[in-house]
C-alpha cells in the first residue's frame, strides 16, 4: 500500500522524508517522490522502482543546488514524500506523486482512491488546469489550486467536501512557506509532534525515531501542521480537541503498527487492501476492469474459463468458479497449478485460463499459464506484484493491490484475490448479458459495501474468537465442513490452521463427510462449520445434526441475524449481512482469527512457520 510522510519545522528536511520513506518501504511500492519547499518555490523529484534510486535523484539535486552560487537556495524545512503502488496509471514517473497544480504552486500526496476524478478532471480542465498524469490523484492538486486564494487551510477544506472515494492525503502551498494540511477520509493518517516540527504520515515508523508523541486524525477530519503545532477540525470547519499519545514500541513493533506479529496486523488491514482493490473498478453500477488483454467480443464468445492456482490462491479462484458460473453463467474448471500442466489440457481459442498467485512468481502457475498460451487459450494473471514474472507471461492482468504481505500465512492478499474474482465474475455477465442490469448494480454496490462490513466485523469479533481459541488450542484434530462457497471458505481456514499451528486439519464438503470423515469424529473433535446463508443453509445444519450426534462439539460461523443456526450448535461466530455469493470474503476473518490465536496459546511464531515459505519458486 502507498506511504505517506510529511515534515514542517526548522532542520532541513530532505534527509528525513527520506528515511520517513525508507521505514516505510515495508508496505510495498513502485515509485517515490519528495516535494520540498525553499525560497518561495517548490522542487520535485520523483523515481520509479526502489528508494534507491530516488535517493540518487534528491543528490544530485541538492547538488545541482548547492554548485548554483549566484542562486543560492536555502535548505527547506517543509516537504512531503510518498511511495506509490499504482492503482490509477501505469507505473512511470508522471504517475509518481507529489503532483501538482498547473502554476506549481500546489503540491500533494495521496494514498487510496478519488471515486469522482472523471466528473472533476473533466470540470477543471474546462476550467484551463493542464494534467500531466494519468492518476485520480493529481485532480486534489487542481481542486485544491481552484479553491486557493492565500488561505491553504479553507481551500483543502473545500476541496476535501467535493471529494468522494477512499483516501488519505497532505498538501502544502509555495505562498505558504509553514503549514502542511492532511486530510483523512478511511485510509490512515497519524500526526507525529515535537518541539517546533511536526510530522505526519500513514504510519507511525515514518517519523517514530524522531518522536514519541502522536495524535491520530479520524475519519473525515483535516488536520493544519505547523512547526510544532497541529490544529485539528472536521469537515465543516469547526475545530476539534486533541489529545495526545506516547509511543513505547520498539521500531519492529511500530513496522507491525502496534500488533504484536506481522500476521495479525495483516488480518486487520484486510479492509484497506480490498478497498484498493475494488473502488477505482466499480465507478458507479458497473464493473470497469480496463485493458485486460481480453476484449469483450473474446470475453462473449468464451467456451469456458479454466482458473489455475497453488495453495489459498487455488481457494480465491474455487470461490471465483462458483461466482462466476453463477452471475455469468460460463463453464469454469479449477485446477491445481501443478495438476494442470502435466494433464495435458484441452485448450483452444475460446479458452480463457486464469492464473492467479500473490507473488507473480509461483513456479508450477507460471508454467500452467504459459502451457495455456502455446495452446491458443487467452490468458489473465491475477497478482499482487508489479513487474513480476506473471505479468509478462499472461495477455493481461487484473492486480490486486494488497501492499506487501509479510506474513507467510495469506490473509489479507486471499480476500483482495476473491475480491477480483467477483469483478471479474460481474465483468463477464455484463458482457455476456447474463444478469439483469439491476442485478449486477446491486451486486457491484454490495461488494463497494464490502471494505465497510470487513471493519464492521472486525471491531467485534476478536474477543469471541479468542474465547473459542483458548477452549480449543490443545486439541489434536480439527475438521472443518462447508458446502458451495462455504466449502472454500472451510479449505483456507482450515490451511490456515496446518499452516501456523500445525494441528492435523481436514477440510470436507459437508455433504461427503458421510464418506469416511465421520469415522474420526468423537466428543473431542471440534468441528467448524461454515453456516453462512445461502440456498443449502438447510443441507448444512443437518449435516451438523450429523456431526453433533456422534458427539462432537461445533463452532459455526453465520450469518447475523439468523435466528436458526444458533439452536444447532455448541459456540457461534456471526459476520455481517452481504449477499450470499459475497460471504467468504467475511466468514473467512474468523477462521484465520481462529488458527491465529490458537497458534499463539500454542506459543508458535507465525509470522515464519516451520518449513514454509512465502513464495513457491520451484516445482
Amino acid at each position: 500500500m502507498c506511504g505517506i510522510v510529511g515534515y514542517v519545522g526548522k532542520r532541513p528536511c530532505r534527509e528525513l522524508l527520506l528515511q520517513g520513506l525508507e521505514k516505510l518501504e515495508y508496505r510495498g511500492y513502485d515509485s517515490a517522490g519528495l516535494s520540498l519547499l525553499a525560497d518561495d518555490r517548490i522542487e520535485s523529484v520523483r523515481a520509479v522502482g526502489n528508494l534507491s534510486f530516488l535517493r540518487e535523484a534528491v543528490e544530485a539535486q541538492a547538488r545541482h543546488e548547492a554548485g548554483a552560487v549566484a542562486t543560492a537556495t536555502a535548505e527547506p524545512t517543509i516537504g512531503i514524500g510518498h511511495t506509490r503502488w499504482a492503482t490509477h496509471g501505469r507505473v512511470c514517473e508522471a504517475n509518481a506523486h507529489p503532483h501538482f497544480d498547473t502554476g506549481d504552486r500546489i503540491h500533494i500526496v495521496l494514498n487510496g482512491i478519488v471515486e469522482n476524478h472523471v466528473a472533476l478532471r473533466e470540470r477543471l480542465v474546462a476550467e484551463g488546469a493542464e494534467f500531466t498524469s494519468d492518476t485520480d490523484a493529481e485532480v486534489v492538486a487542481h481542486l485544491i489550486s481552484s479553491h486557493y486564494d492565500g488561505d491553504l487551510v479553507e481551500a483543502v477544506r473545500l476541496a476535501y467536501n467535493e471529494l468522494r472515494g477512499h483516501y488519505a492525503f497532505v498538501a502544502m502551498a509555495a505562498d505558504e512557506p509553514d503549514v502542511l494540511v492532511g486530510a483523512r477520509k478511511e485510509c490512515p493518517l497519524v500526526v507525529g509532534v515535537s518541539d517546533a516540527e511536526s510530522f505526519i504520515a500513514s504510519a507511525i515508523p515514518a517519523f517514530l525515531a524522531e518522536t514519541r508523541t502522536v495524535q491520530y486524525l479520524n475519519d473525515d477530519e483535516i488536520v493544519v501542521l505547523r512547526p510544532g503545532s497541529t490544529a485539528f477540525m472536521d469537515a465543516a470547519g469547526t475545530p476539534l480537541e486533541r489529545d495526545t499519545a506516547e509511543i513505547d514500541w520498539d521500531e519492529s513493533a511500530a513496522e507491525k503498527g502496534g500488533y504484536e506479529t506481522f500476521m495479525l496486523k495483516e488480518i486487520h488491514e484486510q479492509a484497506d487492501a480490498v478497498a484498493e482493490t475494488i473502488f477505482d473498478r466499480v465507478p458507479g453500477d458497473l464493473v470497469e476492469l480496463g485493458d485486460i488483454g481480453v476484449s469483450d467480443d473474446e470475453l462473449r464468445s468464451l467456451r469456458r474459463i479454466a482458473v489455475v492456482a497453488c495453495g489459498t490462491s487455488y481457494h480465491a479462484g474455487l470461490v471465483g468458479r462458483y461466482a462466476i458460473e453463477e452471475w455469468a453463467r460460463v463453464p469454469v474448471e479449477l485446477d491445481i497449478a501443478s495438476e494442470f500442466r502435466y494433464r495435458n489440457p484441452v485448450l483452444g481459442e475460446h479458452d480463457l485460463v486464469v492464473g492467479i498467485t500473490q507473488s507473480g512468481e509461483t513456479a508450477d502457475t507460471l508454467a500452467a499459464m504459459r502451457l495455456a498460451r502455446q495452446s491458443g487459450a487467452k490468458v489473465i494473471g491475477v497478482t499482487n506484484v508489479m513487474g513480476s514474472q506473471a505479468t509478462r507471461d499472461a495477455d493481461g492482468v487484473l492486480f490486486t493491490r494488497a501492499g506487501l504481505e509479510i506474513g507467510v500465512a495469506a490473509t489479507k492478499t486471499f480476500v483482495s484475490q476473491v475480491a477480483v474474482m467477483y469483478l471479474l465474475g460481474i465483468k463477464l455477465a455484463q458482457v455476456r448479458g447474463t444478469l439483469p442490469p439491476e442485478r449486477a448494480a446491486e451486486l457491484a454496490q454490495e461488494i463497494k459495501r464490502l471494505p465497510h462490513l470487513i471493519s464492521e466485523l472486525l471491531e467485534h469479533v476478536d474477543e469471541p474468537v479468542r474465547e473459542i481459541a483458548s477452549r480449543w488450542s490443545k486439541s489434536d484434530f480439527f475438521l472443518y465442513l462447508g458446502r458451495h462457497v462455504g466449502l472454500p471458505v472451510c479449505l483456507e481456514g482450515a490451511l490456515k490452521l496446518k499452516e501456523i499451528s500445525y494441528i492435523p486439519t481436514d477440510a470436507y464438503a459437508a455433504g461427503e463427510m458421510k464418506h469416511g470423515p465421520i469415522a474420526l469424529l468423537d466428543e473431542q473433535t471440534p468441528v467448524v462449520c461454515v453456516a453462512t446463508d445461502s440456498p443449502v443453509l438447510d443441507k448444512v445444519l443437518s449435516n451438523v445434526a450429523e456431526v453433533r450426534a456422534r458427539g462432537a462439539h461445533v463452532i459455526a460461523v453465520a450469518t447475523e441475524g439468523n435466528p436458526d443456526v444458533s439452536m444447532h450448535v455448541e459456540e457461534l461466530v456471526t459476520v455481517p449481512r452481504t449477499d450470499w455469493l459475497l460471504q467468504p470474503i467475511l466468514a473467512v476473518i474468523p477462521l484465520q482469527l481462529l488458527a491465529y490465536y490458537i497458534a499463539r496459546a500454542r506459543g508458535l511464531n507465525v509470522d515464519q512457520p516451520r518449513n514454509l515459505a512465502k513464495t513457491v519458486t520451484v516445482e
